[in-house]
Parts: C-alpha cells; structure tokens; sequence
C-alpha cells in the first residue's frame, strides 16, 4: 500500500476532523508562487491537533511549513505529507509578553504588540512568514532578530512528545536555531517585549515599512532575499557591483530594486531559479572570489 494511501486510512481513524487536502499546489503556499502538488497537505488547527498528527505520521517524514515564505518547491510532484500551520491562530497578550501558536503571522505578532504598546517586535511587521518558521531561522531585518524576542518555546519531539525549551537552549545563529538540522517542531513560542509609547513604536513600523516599499521588489513573488549575507559584504552589494541586476533566466530575475532579491516576474518555474541562483554564484564567485549561500530553502 502506498504511504498515502496508509495515510489516509490512518487519518480517517484518528483524525477524522482534521483537513487534508489531495494534490495541493504546493504554489498556493509559497511565497515565490512556485511549486507542483504535494500528495497530501493537512492543516491543524490546535496543538492538539498537530501533536497528533506529528504522532501519527513521523515514519512519513512530514514537511513543516508556515507561510512559505523561504521556500523553493519542486516543479512535479512532491511524493510527501506536508503539514500546514497556517490555521493555528492562537495568539495571547500576557502582561508584557505574547504567546502565539506557530502558524501566527509575523504581521499579526507585531499588530498585537502595538495595540498593546509593546515594544521590540517592530523589526517583524514587514518579514512575511509565520512565528515557527520564523524561530526556526531565527529570521531578522533592520537590526532586529528573534533571538532578542523568544524566551520559551514549546516544541514537539518524536522520542519526547511536546517539552518547553529556555532561550538558552535554542542555539540561536544568524538564520539558524536549534531545530534548523535537528528533527524538533516548533508549536508555540513566548515572545518577552518592553512597555513603549505606542504612538512611538507605531512611528517606528510606518518607517520601516516606507524602507521596504522603497527598497525592496515588494511587487513581485519572491521568497526575500535569495542569499546569506556573507561574513563582511552584503550580497546584494557584490551581485549589483557585478553587473547582475535585471539578469533573467525563464521567469526568473535579479531584482532591478533589490539585486539580492530573484523574484518570480512572470511563470517563474523552480528550474529557473535554480539556474538563476547557479549563475549569479558561479558569476559572484569568479569577480570576487565570495561564494554566496541560499538562504531560501528548496525542497
């Protein structure tokens, strides 16, 4: 019996209330708007409901994804489960602190913060993933990164069940955190914040905001920037300097605004990024002898 077949038996025994979709373009979940269909996609809405399925599905090896947002998806098939959090919406205020399940957008964190006149969460109202995702990369912009943020997060482990983990115990890095090679998923985080001014910390959003509608392809679908910062240059800097801004490869093309963006500008497929990605490091690496890392992930 194939896996998915056996999935489906399985779910409809213990699961039955939970959404599974069949051949789901993995494009209507990722950011660069690119992907073939997985063979099964659930979306829990609950810890309950994930902790679970995780139980239920480990010998399938599932696919966490929140928004998708540094994903790059296969053009056929992708013969996996993938698990959604994106309908796990919980979100608390706690003093001066939020408690957010993983599916809750960055966004929505930063807008809860400033109603609350909670500070240090302004850097995230821009970054378009989710809370997991965003631990898990430990993903930043203008100065602020969630390692500043995170105090608890609760995880679940196949050998362990759900355990709640310290900041200390997170091994935070740039991009990286403890659950970046590790087999542990991220279900809720505690964010630790500052009473503010609210008037001043929305101030600080609507700049940050202007910086990024200025600065960046916001336009198109990409997945951020492409690239890594390597250790002393910016590699936005290095692949502009090497004549590389506006470069297209199919559908796929260095950002004119933003030269360490590739975005989709128009039927992009995962081939062409691919190539594109290929060309600008092979190109970069030849002027200047820096080798430039993906930070977009690709599956």
């Amino acid at each position: 019996m194939p896996w998915y077949e056996a999935f489906d038996h399985e779910i409809q025994r213990q699961l039955p209330q939970l959404a599974v979709r069949r051949e789901e373009p993995m494009a209507r979940h990722t950011t660069f708007r690119i992907g073939g269909p997985a063979r099964r996609m659930a979306f829990p809405k609950s810890e309950e409901e994930l902790t679970a399925l995780l139980a239920l599905s480990k010998e399938w090896d599932p696919l966490m994804i929140g928004n998708g947002s540094n994903l790059l998806a296969p053009d056929g098939e992708l013969d996996r489960l993938v698990i959604s959090t994106a309908q796990m919406e919980e979100l608390k205020v706690e003093g001066t602190a939020l408690r957010a399940a993983a599916g809750v957008p960055l966004a929505r964190l930063a807008a809860a913060a400033l109603r609350a006149e909670l500070e240090g969460l302004a850097f995230a109202h821009g970054i378009p993933g989710t809370l997991g995702g965003a631990v898990f990369m430990n993903a930043g912009a203008y100065g602020g990164e969630m390692r500043q943020v995170v105090r608890e997060v609760r995880a679940w482990y196949p050998e362990k069940g759900v355990i709640t983990l310290d900041a200390d115990a997170l091994d935070f890095g740039y991009r990286r955190s403890v659950f970046s090679g590790g087999e542990g998923v991220v279900v809720s985080a505690l964010l630790q914040l500052r009473q503010g001014d609210g008037a001043v910390i929305r101030a600080e959003m609507e700049d940050l905001a202007a910086r990024r509608r200025s600065r960046q392809p916001l336009e198109f679908p990409s997945a951020g920037s492409t690239f890594k910062r390597p250790e002393g240059y910016y590699a936005g800097t290095l692949i502009e300097q090497c004549g590389l801004k506006g470069c297209r490869i199919g559908g796929a093309q260095v950002s004119e605004k933003h030269a360490g963006f590739l975005i989709n500008a128009g039927g992009a497929s995962c081939s062409d990024v691919l190539r594109l990605i290929e060309h600008v490091q092979k190109t970069v690496f030849d002027a200047t002898g820096v080798r430039l890392e993906p930070e977009v992930r690709v599956l």
